[in-house]
């Protein structure tokens, strides 16, 4: 836990002197979803997969999909999905949070990640 808040100070000091180049494209973003994470969730209001529902996502607590059962370590999770917290867990999801469900290893390019949570950003 002192990891994952240590990593997402360091990123929030880093995302207030990032420039418009640092933002991230939702349609690059939605390619990258529909190659590779669609197969285990949806956008969808509702439709749950493997995974929840990524509708409204962002500013969501974590864990909080009413009818979707999470691992006991995500349930342990209290953040809330912003930019910087989904950047640190889509960068290493089980090492981001332990005893997660989820067995994707990760998107390893920073701008892939970027692109993702801008197009998740357009999911409300």
């Amino acid at each position: 836990m002192i990891r994952r808040m240590m990593i997402i100070m360091v990123l929030a000091v880093c995302a207030s002197g990032a420039g418009a180049a640092d933002v991230g494209d939702p349609v690059a973003g939605k390619a990258i979803f529909q190659r590779i994470c669609q197969n285990c969730h949806s956008a969808e209001i509702g439709v749950n997969k493997v995974g929840p529902s990524l509708w409204n996502v962002v500013g969501r607590q974590a864990a909080s999909v009413q009818d979707y059962v999470y691992s006991d370590g995500m349930k342990a999770n209290k953040t809330a999905w912003t930019a910087i917290s989904l950047d640190v867990y889509l960068a290493d999801p089980r090492g981001d949070v332990h005893g997660a469900k989820m067995f994707f290893k990760g998107i390893p390019e920073a701008k892939d990640r970027r692109d993702v949570i801008a197009y998740l950003e357009t999911l409300k």
